[in-house]
């Protein structure tokens, strides 16, 4: 009943494509000069730059970036969007000279993100970090209004939930490539229903070599594929593994100790979920200050998104739009199988998680109307509201210098 009230707000956005487009860029805008504020108005600061990692690599980082400090062991803080600048450098330099400090066998099969920055990289590092806000701007837009073709009427007034999805949103804000590879895989997918099968397999080949979990959404294609028996589509969805194929190969005898199942270490089921419920309870009971208690919380709203998501496949009427709900379920697998460490202890590690589950979840309503979907578009909602709460007047500056 509370997304019907919505529906007005929902129809409207799809009828004025202007004002879609000028939200998003408010949205986005003013999460971005309120991360600016607080370094400087310095746009690497969004890269989130190490101090530590910068040092052994300070003839490929800017020489008036943001450089946060951290505390001591933990070299120099940072975030992942700085991977991805560093490991773009060799590629602009035109050889193979891993970044210094940073895990070759995790890292280097996510060439795909590294390979677009350095395109502008060509031009100079500061040029390379121009490219990263740029990827992330320009592909959701792109992919939205290609998202947009793929939906029918009914469902195509839901699209904007993909535009200002708060996982996108909460990827773009660290510039790292969760909304790179879903912008990148939804464009691939509307040449595949177009039967432009080259540019299909090159976007879903570069998709997998910026994130491994675009072929969440490619394996139930050519699973669907193969057991309506279409052949030719079978083959096409296979011939976009040839090029991270050859890619890992390449790793292989480049990193000998390298090895493709590395991944397969971070998957512990329900492990992340469970230990993050004991945090809280461990907070609860010896009286935390509030802040801190609201910090843990913050992260709850995925539990219930989660919870929400592993139930969603199974509404509706099963037998239609069923690679969609497989993909969904893959989604949410990765999700349940996060470890804490790496993921849980993070609000930023776990949401950025959830990406693809919007593009996805629209396929399927696309397909299925009767698809239980109200629950999970409210929690998206208010999990963006509390996400711009946050970044606008919670988050507080981190220590930093700027420069060496």
């Amino acid at each position: 009943m509370v997304l019907k009230k919505l529906d007005p707000i929902f129809q409207y956005l799809n009828t004025k494509q202007w004002f879609t487009v000028i939200l998003f860029v408010m949205v986005w805008g003013l999460s971005t000069i309120s991360y600016w504020k607080k370094y400087e108005w310095n746009p690497s600061s969004m890269v989130n730059f190490g101090h530590e990692f910068a040092l052994q690599n300070q003839s490929e980082t800017p020489s008036k970036a943001v450089l946060f400090k951290g505390e001591e062991g933990d070299l120099g803080a940072g975030y992942d969007g700085q991977i991805f600048y560093y490991f773009s450098r060799p590629l602009a330099n035109f050889n193979l000279d891993w970044p210094k400090g940073f895990d070759e066998s995790y890292r280097a099969p996510r060439i795909g993100y590294p390979l677009l920055i350095a395109i502008f990289g060509l031009c100079g590092k500061g040029f390379a970090i121009l490219g990263m806000y740029f990827w992330n701007i320009s592909l959701i837009l792109i992919s939205y209004f290609y998202l947009r073709k793929l939906l029918d009427e009914d469902t195509k007034p839901y699209a904007v939930l993909y535009l200002l999805s708060p996982f996108s949103l909460g990827s773009y804000y660290v510039l790292v490539s969760d909304s790179v590879m879903v912008s990148l895989l939804i464009i691939a997918y509307y040449f595949y229903t177009k039967e432009k099968w080259g540019f299909f397999i090159l976007l879903s080949s570069l998709a997998i070599l910026t994130k491994e979990p675009a072929l969440f959404l490619l394996f139930p294609l050519g699973l669907a594929a193969f057991f309506r028996k279409d052949w030719k589509r079978s083959i096409i969805v296979g011939l976009v593994l040839v090029i991270p194929v050859c890619w890992h190969l390449y790793l292989s005898y480049r990193f000998p100790n390298w090895r493709p199942g590395r991944l397969t270490d971070f998957i512990l089921p329900l492990e992340g979920l469970i230990s993050y419920m004991e945090s809280i309870w461990r907070q609860v009971e010896t009286g935390s200050s509030l802040k801190e208690l609201a910090r843990l919380f913050s992260r709850f709203p995925l539990v219930i998104l989660f919870f929400l998501g592993v139930f969603l496949p199974f509404t509706g009427k099963i037998q239609k739009g069923w690679e969609f709900r497989i993909s969904f379920l893959l989604i949410m697998f990765m999700v349940g199988t996060a470890g804490y460490y790496h993921f849980w202890s993070v609000y930023e590690n776990v949401s950025r998680m959830f990406t693809l589950s919007i593009p996805v979840l629209l396929l399927l309503i696309n397909h299925d109307k009767q698809v239980r979907k109200q629950e999970y578009i409210l929690v998206t909602i208010l999990i963006l509201i509390l996400f711009l709460v946050k970044v606008i007047f919670i988050s507080k500056q981190m220590s930093y210098q700027v420069g060496f």
